[in-house]
C-alpha cells in the first residue's frame, strides 16, 4: 500500500466540515501526513438575462476572501496547532471542480469530506458536491457522515 503523504480536507466552516477536520487530524497523526484544507468561494449566479442568459460574477470581494483566510488561519491554530504539517488554499468557483483540482495540483492521496446528505428534489437537481468530488477525484475519497462511526485511532 502506498503511503498517505498528503490529505485534502475541503472546509465550508459548516460543523460538518469542522468535525471531518477533527477525524482528518487523527488520520493525519496516524500516518504523518500533512494536512491541505481548502476552502471554496462560489461565484454568485445571477438570473437570467433575455439577451445573455445566466450571468456568474466572480466573488472578487477582497474583504470575503481576507475573512475566510482568517478563519481558516483561526481553525488551523486551534484545531490543528502543531500536532502535524498543514497549509491552506482558497480558490473560487464550483466547489466540487475546484476540490478535485486541487487535489490533483497539490498531488494528495487521500481527500476526507463531509457530507449531511441531500434528499428529495434539491439532491435530484443538483446533487451533492461530496458525491461529485468522489465520481471525478484522482484519488480515493473518504466521506463522513454524521454521526462519525468507523477508524479510531489510539491516542
Amino acid at each position: 500500500m502506498e503511503p498517505i503523504k498528503k490529505i485534502l480536507v475541503p472546509i465550508d466552516f459548516s460543523d460538518y466540515s469542522k468535525r471531518a477536520l477533527r477525524y482528518a487530524i487523527d488520520f493525519s497523526k496516524h500516518f504523518n501526513s500533512e494536512l491541505i484544507l481548502v476552502s471554496v468561494i462560489e461565484p454568485m449566479i445571477y438570473p437570467a438575462d433575455f439577451s445573455m442568459g445566466q450571468v456568474a460574477i466572480p466573488a472578487t470581494d477582497q474583504n470575503l476572501t481576507e475573512r475566510i483566510e482568517n478563519e481558516l488561519k483561526s481553525l488551523e491554530e486551534n484545531e490543528i496547532g502543531n500536532q502535524v504539517k498543514s497549509k491552506r488554499i482558497i480558490k473560487s468557483g464550483k466547489p466540487f471542480y475546484e476540490i478535485v483540482e486541487t487535489a490533483r495540483e497539490e498531488d494528495v492521496d487521500l481527500i476526507i469530506i463531509a457530507t449531511h446528505g441531500h434528499t428529495g428534489v434539491e439532491h435530484l437537481l443538483f446533487g451533492s458536491t461530496a458525491e461529485k468530488v468522489v465520481r471525478k477525484a484522482p484519488c480515493p475519497v473518504l466521506t463522513l457522515r454524521e454521526p462519525i462511526k468507523g477508524f479510531r485511532f489510539e491516542k
